[in-house]
């Protein structure tokens, strides 16, 4: 279910220069906080605004010759789009994104200004994966899809390999989980080298498809409200399952109102700009989860890309 260690060892050599190393930086007050050191790693600092460019870039770049010349189609939320659209663009690959209707303008507008094609004609996100999967069948392309697969999980699995070379005595990292990519890269290389390290998901109350799953011991629908953490929004599906079962030691559920205040907090103690799906491991340890959590710990920040009037709204 996981791709093997050496792919994500593959993935990052293949992604050098095309992916910046992010910060990892140590927050003093969380530390304070937790009571143990804690550090973020700001992919909300990443090229496209979240690691989603890891995974997307190592999925066009290991397709063979014929798949790109007939090109990509992916459903995203907005930043596996983002990742696509400059992947497609790098490598010279027609691609087209279906976004839900309510997708952030930030991301759609960014997705189009990479040149990728553009459908946002579905109301939410587990529709536009439907009409993608549809559109890949009937044109002959290839579906990426933005939670799955060896060659996603293995360039998003990256990021673990940046923090286990920079700190590596970590002993609990802090994931947003939505689909499953992010924390099934991160496992597939942490299960491995990392077996000390603990791996906690974090979802907000609205997103919490993964958490709502794994407690009943196998996948469950959950209703859609809107949400901050748009990155996490939709249902999982039976590989995503699978993924979270083998992936998290313990999944973490925000209320959204924690993940606003987490967008606020990461404004005015780190001048950082980090939307609600980045936000939501900061909530968990702000909103004081961290009890049980062994330090060093780190926390993902997964991403950046939030539309300015929400910002504007949250960050007064």
């Amino acid at each position: 279910m996981l791709p093997a260690p050496t792919e994500v060892i593959a993935a990052a050599h293949r992604l050098r220069g095309i992916v910046a190393r992010t910060p990892l930086v140590r927050s003093k007050p969380l530390s304070e906080i937790a009571g143990t050191d804690v550090f973020l790693k700001c992919e909300n600092e990443q090229v496209t605004g979240s690691f989603k460019l890891r995974g997307a870039y190592n999925a066009l770049a290991t397709l063979p010759p014929d798949a790109r010349e007939r090109g990509i189609v992916a459903s995203s939320a907005g930043n596996h789009g983002l990742g696509i659209a400059h992947a497609a663009r790098l490598l010279r690959v027609r691609a087209r994104i279906f976004v839900p209707s309510n997708a952030p303008r930030v991301k759609r507008d960014g997705i189009l200004a990479l040149g990728a094609e553009v459908d946002e004609s579905q109301p939410h996100y587990d529709a536009a994966h439907h009409a993608a999967l549809a559109f890949t069948e009937s044109h002959g392309m290839t579906f990426v899809n933005p939670c799955a697969g060896d060659a996603v999980l293995a360039g998003q699995g990256t990021v673990a390999l940046e923090i286990l070379e920079e700190l590596p005595g970590v002993r609990t990292l802090v994931v947003p989980v939505g689909g499953g990519g992010l924390v099934g890269g991160v496992a597939a290389l942490v299960r491995a080298v990392g077996p000390h390290v603990r791996i906690v998901g974090a979802q907000s109350e609205n997103t919490n498809a993964m958490a709502a799953s794994l407690s009943a011991g196998h996948r469950v629908d959950i209703e859609t409200p809107p949400t901050l953490a748009d990155g996490l929004s939709g249902q999982i599906d039976d590989e995503g399952f699978a993924i979270g079962e083998e992936s998290i030691d313990e999944m973490r559920v925000v209320s959204e109102a924690e993940v606003a205040a987490a967008i606020a907090w990461m404004a005015k103690e780190h001048g950082a700009r980090v939307e609600g799906s980045g936000a939501c491991g900061v909530a968990a340890v702000l909103g004081g989860e961290a009890g049980g959590l062994e330090g060093p710990i780190v926390i993902i920040v997964s991403g950046g890309n939030i539309d300015d009037a929400r910002w504007s709204a949250i960050v007064k």
